[in-house]
């Protein structure tokens, strides 16, 4: 079954941030650290031994079947895809899948915001220093809103919209923290829960209390934040998905029949081509890459960086140089007065 997103295309305009896009060009991050949930986790969840196994397709730790849109970034700056805090000590990927922005996760596998803040200051504590010049991404949300939308009222709250303004508040105050720390580039995604009805009414009310919340905030005057909403970019993506690359139309995930309109549904096809979701609530890796491009070209973020192409011309300068200096070296004629 096919769904269109209804979403309001003057509240989705504003969470967009075309100034940071100009200042982003003119910015060379040094590092990528990784706070966030399942969309971002890099193996932190599998690390425990639970969630994303390969046996059911996902790919090395990640909740799809691909590297996810932070994988890609990091490749594109530096050559490597992001790492797992819990599968190396000095990896800087600190998302773990089923994370929230609120503090309300039950133990022991998921850390939620503030506890994966807590382990980049143990990261710091090892001898690694704040990196001003780094880009620091929070990706949250997604499980604060499936909590907001489930039958009940999440406990400890008087109301759904409580919960979701208490998610807003801390997912900005965590940028507040980091910048607190030194972190001067930050990008924050919204809330991603597009699905029609509940998960959406919750995104769309979170994503308002968010607005709030950020417009509070104390950053340094050197700090550029970049947000990023997941609801305009699934709204454009549905209703283009050549534009972005992919097949047309997408298929899209059956909400009364899970098994149905998935790439795990579909028995795991090759690439999990013109699927939506993976599996129901994950994108799939097309997706994801989808997702890298838009918010690269968004924010410029890695503008001046030579694609893979122009990295092997300049080293063929490089060599060419090389040689014509040797050369010059070779015919150089030394006259003593």
């Amino acid at each position: 079954m096919r769904r269109t997103l209804a979403l309001s295309l003057g509240l989705l305009a504003a969470t967009l941030s075309a100034p940071a896009a100009a200042q982003a060009k003119a910015k060379n991050y040094t590092s990528l650290i990784v706070f966030g949930d399942s969309l971002v986790d890099a193996g932190n969840i599998r690390a425990q031994g639970v969630g994303a196994s390969p046996a059911q397709g996902y790919f090395q730790g990640r909740f799809t079947n691909g590297y996810d849109y932070t994988d890609l970034l990091s490749r594109r700056l530096f050559g490597d895809v992001t790492v797992a805090s819990r599968s190396n000590a000095a990896g800087t990927n600190f998302a773990y899948g089923g994370a929230r922005a609120s503090d309300t996760t039950p133990p022991p596998f998921v850390r939620d915001l503030n506890e994966q803040i807590a382990e980049y200051d143990a990261y710091r504590a090892r001898g690694n220093v704040v990196d001003p010049t780094g880009l620091y991404i929070l990706n949250f949300g997604g499980n604060d809103v499936f909590a907001a939308a489930a039958p009940g009222t999440p406990t400890g709250f008087a109301s759904d919209a409580a919960f979701l303004q208490n998610a807003a508040n801390a997912y900005a105050q965590g940028v507040q923290d980091l910048a607190d720390r030194g972190a001067r580039n930050i990008l924050i995604t919204g809330f991603p829960n597009a699905t029609p009805g509940p998960q959406l009414d919750s995104s769309l009310l979170a994503e308002g209390y968010l607005t709030t919340a950020l417009a509070g905030l104390t950053l340094a005057g050197d700090t550029t934040l970049y947000r990023f909403s997941y609801l305009s970019f699934f709204q454009r993506l549905q209703a283009d998905p050549s534009a972005f690359g992919l097949p047309e139309p997408l298929i899209l995930p059956d909400a009364n029949r899970p098994d149905r309109g998935t790439c795990q549904g579909a028995g795991l096809p090759e690439g999990c081509v013109g699927y939506f979701s993976f599996d129901g609530v994950h994108p799939t890796a097309a997706v994801q890459a989808a997702l890298y491009r838009d918010i690269d070209a968004q924010f410029g973020l890695t503008a001046g960086v030579p694609e893979p192409a122009t990295w092997a011309m300049l080293i063929l300068g490089f060599g060419a140089v090389g040689a014509n200096l040797r050369y010059r070296r070779r015919s150089v004629r030394v006259a003593f007065g």
